[in-house]
């Protein structure tokens, strides 16, 4: 006999299926376009819906249970099915246009992923693929059909057009320099660490210390592998994060996340978002998601 009870939220089944496989909630996160905190919470949901465990959480790696094993056996299987049967109608839409985007894994999940609903409504003729990664995509080898890059602009060989402006400043965990611990001053945040996201042309934190007059000689750096974990581990109160307050608008309003020395912010007109393209006339598709993406970028003042 068929059970009526309901299923488990489709959003825990995706993060469960997706952690289950890669063994890892961190891989899990960005190929979901989440934070590893977001797939955590899911699974946890689910957890508590089946009355079960299903992961053994260890200090540096997840492995299944054994129920949790069979359970991943059934629900990877479905979403195969799911898959499968996607990838068939997908085919007989021939008139449909693939654009692929390379950005940060960040930028999608952080700013890109609560405003990319309105892509497909005004152009269902366009199949966005967004492919995150750490390094710089090659545009003009065709590596990706048009980028979203952050920097200061000027990159050889590209069309490069400003998105919108980023702001800067020194950020944690509240609890961090609770009391006596707060800064007074720049030379302060040097007794705690300094979390730097992995970059090919790391710029943020010497372009701020200049700005405040800070020498970096002495700081003990954190390198960590992407900007998603930079801000995981200043919220977990592991050190000071340089905020793009574009991505962390979210935890800044909600106090999670603050600033380290208030007013000590950087509003560099050179330093954003910046979408970069061939030389050349675009096509329909590039040129259609240039427009949707400025408008919406334009939608988004700092405040």
């Amino acid at each position: 006999m068929r059970s009526t009870r309901p299923l488990p939220p489709l959003l825990s089944l995706r993060a469960f299926e997706a952690a289950a496989r890669h063994l890892s909630f961190s891989r899990a996160a960005q190929e979901l376009f989440v934070t590893q905190s977001a797939v955590s919470h899911q699974i946890q949901k689910l957890e508590a819906d089946l009355g079960i465990a299903l992961f053994e959480r260890q200090t540096r790696a997840i492995e299944l249970t054994d129920k949790g094993r069979a359970y991943y056996a059934k629900v990877h299987a479905a979403f195969e099915l799911l898959r499968l049967g996607t990838s068939e109608i997908r085919a007989f839409s021939t008139e449909r246009k693939a654009l692929s985007v390379g950005l940060l894994s960040s930028f999608a999940s952080r700013w890109l992923a609560s405003r990319l609903h309105t892509f497909p409504l005004a152009h269902p003729d366009i199949e966005l693929q967004l492919q995150p990664d750490i390094a710089l995509a090659n545009v003009p080898g065709g590596e990706v059909d048009v980028a979203i890059r952050y920097g200061r602009g000027g990159w050889p060989g590209v069309a490069s057009q400003k998105l919108m402006s980023e702001r800067l400043s020194p950020v944690c965990a509240p609890s961090l320099i609770a009391g006596k611990k707060r800064p007074r001053k720049p030379q302060d945040l040097l007794r705690f660490p300094m979390l730097i996201s992995y970059s090919t042309h790391s710029f943020e934190w010497e372009a701020w210390s200049r700005h405040a007059g800070l020498d970096l000689g002495e700081a003990q750096r954190v390198q960590l592998h992407d900007y998603n974990i930079v801000v995981e581990a200043a919220l977990a109160g592991q050190g000071i994060a340089m905020g793009r307050h574009r991505l962390i608008a979210q935890q800044l309003a909600q106090g999670s996340l603050v600033q380290a020395l208030p007013g000590a912010a950087l509003d560099d007109p050179r330093i954003g978002w910046w979408l970069v393209t061939r030389k050349g006339k675009l096509d329909g598709a590039a040129s259609a998601f240039r427009s949707w993406i400025m408008q919406t970028a334009q939608q988004d003042p700092l405040v």
